[in-house]
């Protein structure tokens, strides 16, 4: 019989690491696809792409999309500036966006049903000077019922961060399966990853979907069409 020796302390489970804890713990990120209606769209793009600052974040760029993963102030500041740097290539750009947090079944982290929420404060928008239109979806995926017996409501989150939207000034109504946008371009980014952030903080699993426009010639038919009223 082998007993173990005197005065050396078993080991103890310790407790489980906290998934919310960290943004690619909880799968924080965003897949986007930016497009320049120019013969050169290949330079331009890779030009653009070279000059932003992707401090804090991870970045794997294919041949469909890039995928940005890391902090939700991080991800909006360099959304903001990819965005303002396709305006100001004065082509017709836009500027296809996925956002998600809290997936059980994302790729660099298995989160278990009920990881989350993760809390995180709204960042401040940054205003650029430019104008685009965009059009917004929002995804609260809450399937279970709370521990308290709340049952999912998913509309109520997503009126919700509709009214932040008007709050911002940039909700200009509601269109077949999207919200309409316009604004400045730091402020239509803010707004959607504001409404992301304020469903995740009673919901696991959010993604967002946002597509803008950016120097396109319908806009200065629009702002004629304002001068002549």
């Amino acid at each position: 019989m082998i007993t173990a020796p005197t005065g050396i302390a078993t080991p103890t489970a310790g407790p489980a690491p906290d998934p919310t804890a960290t943004p690619l713990g909880f799968g924080v990120g965003a897949r986007l696809t930016a497009s320049v209606m120019t013969e050169d769209y290949a330079r331009v793009l890779v030009g653009i792409l070279s000059r932003l600052d992707l401090t804090g974040l991870v970045r794997e760029t294919g041949d469909v999309s890039t995928y940005l993963g890391g902090h939700e102030s991080h991800l909006q500041r360099v959304l903001i500036d990819l965005a303002e740097e396709l305006a100001r290539t004065e082509h017709h750009a836009t500027l296809s966006l996925v956002l998600s947090r809290g997936c059980p079944g994302e790729v660099v982290c298995e989160l278990p049903e009920g990881a989350g929420p993760r809390g995180t404060a709204v960042p401040e928008p940054r205003r650029t000077g430019r104008y685009a239109a965009a059009e917004w979806s929002l995804y609260p995926l809450a399937d279970q019922v709370t521990a308290d017996g709340t049952a999912p409501d998913h509309m109520r989150d997503i009126y919700a961060a509709i009214d932040h939207a008007r709050e911002l000034g940039t909700f200009r109504g509601s269109e077949h399966f999207v919200t309409r946008l316009e604004g400045d371009i730091g402020d239509v980014i803010s707004t959607a990853v504001a409404g992301w952030l304020l469903v995740g903080r009673s919901v696991q699993h959010v993604t967002s979907h946002l597509t803008v426009s950016l120097n396109s010639p319908s806009h200065e038919v629009r702002e004629l069409e304002g001068e002549a009223r």
